[in-house]
């Protein structure tokens, strides 16, 4: 806790375009934490590194990502907006944790396997450990609640335990962390195969809708997402994972509930309420569209939220480093 105000930590890659998946599930329900929180959002590009970056598309997402943390209401006054490479403890904390974490904890991280099966061919130590950074950035800001997805919550149980090993081994140092998952829209499935993750990675552009795609690509893919051979529009994730998919985004966008979604689509088929659900995303990422472009448009406001958000975070940082320092008995 840092002063009166407990602490919200999370971070996104800037390894791509960045999905409705990753809007819905997380970036749109941050700004809702910043009047009783102080929040940490960060710029996670060391985590990026796990793969193969183009360094200079790395360098611009770096900015883009930050551009969108404040076109999607994240005001850099009321949160910490920051590049994780911009504070070196994280780094450094990452390396001290590795030493808390035992092989067999990370060999049995799914992500791993699926990471691994991606990238055959870059099957790096940073892929096997970078739980292990995750739980650094968490552990740093004396973080009380992460708001996480459904497949990061492996994870944030495994920063929990390292968290609470090192108390044990030492004396209280670290809050054990507690995981946010979002009532709704916490996972949001591809367009094209339901039964997966969207996923900004994903070869089949019809699967993915990106916060910064145009309104006709939107309604595109809509039109074009798997459904089945029924026509009603019914919540049953089970027996309709398209149909519901579909039902839990527009829910997003609209705040409407399953049974309202049904008696407003009722008797009337998929044509209507795949339009309906293109609309209303392509309505609602509109006004993000408009504040993302004006800020990309202004480089030296971008540096100038990631200088003070680095200075804020470092000072924080610096504090629990030096803690974990003293405890392990180095001399500092």
């Amino acid at each position: 806790m840092l002063g009166d105000k407990k602490v919200v930590f999370s971070g996104v890659q800037p390894s791509g375009n960045l999905t409705i998946g990753n809007y819905l599930g997380a970036i749109k329900n941050f700004g809702a934490f910043s009047e009783e929180y102080k929040c940490f959002y960060c710029v996670v590009d060391l985590h990026a590194i796990t793969v193969r970056q183009v360094p200079a598309d790395l360098r611009r997402r770096t900015y883009e990502t930050l551009a969108l943390y404040i076109a999607c209401g994240l005001d850099p006054e009321k949160n910490t907006l920051f590049v994780q490479s911009h504070v070196p403890a994280h780094a450094e904390l990452s390396w001290l944790l590795n030493c808390y974490t035992m092989f067999g904890e990370l060999s049995r991280m799914t992500q791993f396997k699926d990471k691994s099966a991606k990238h055959a061919d870059n099957i790096n130590a940073g892929l096997f450990t970078y739980p292990v950074l995750m739980a650094a950035d968490i552990l740093l800001y004396q973080t009380d609640l992460v708001p996480v997805g459904v497949d990061q919550k492996q994870h944030l149980e495994l920063a929990r335990d390292i968290a609470g090993r090192f108390n044990q081994a030492y004396s209280p140092t670290f809050v054990v962390p507690e995981g946010y998952i979002a009532p709704t829209g916490m996972k949001i499935m591809s367009l094209a195969n339901p039964e997966s993750k969207m996923s900004k990675s994903d070869v089949n552009q019809n699967a993915v809708v990106y916060i910064l795609d145009p309104k006709d690509a939107i309604l595109k893919k809509f039109k074009s997402a798997v459904t089945d051979s029924d026509t009603a529009v019914r919540y049953a994730p089970a027996e309709k994972p398209g149909v519901s998919n579909l039902m839990t985004i527009y829910r997003c966008f609209t705040g409407k509930d399953y049974d309202a979604i049904e008696k407003e689509f009722e008797g009337r088929g998929y044509g209507d309420f795949k339009l309906a659900c293109g609309e209303a995303c392509a309505d609602a990422l509109a006004p993000v569209q408009s504040e993302y472009a004006r800020l990309m448009a202004d480089k030296a406001y971008l540096e100038e939220v990631m200088k003070k958000g680095a200075e804020e975070a470092n000072y924080c940082a610096r504090k629990t480093l030096s803690k974990v320092k003293k405890k392990i008995g180095f001399v500092i």
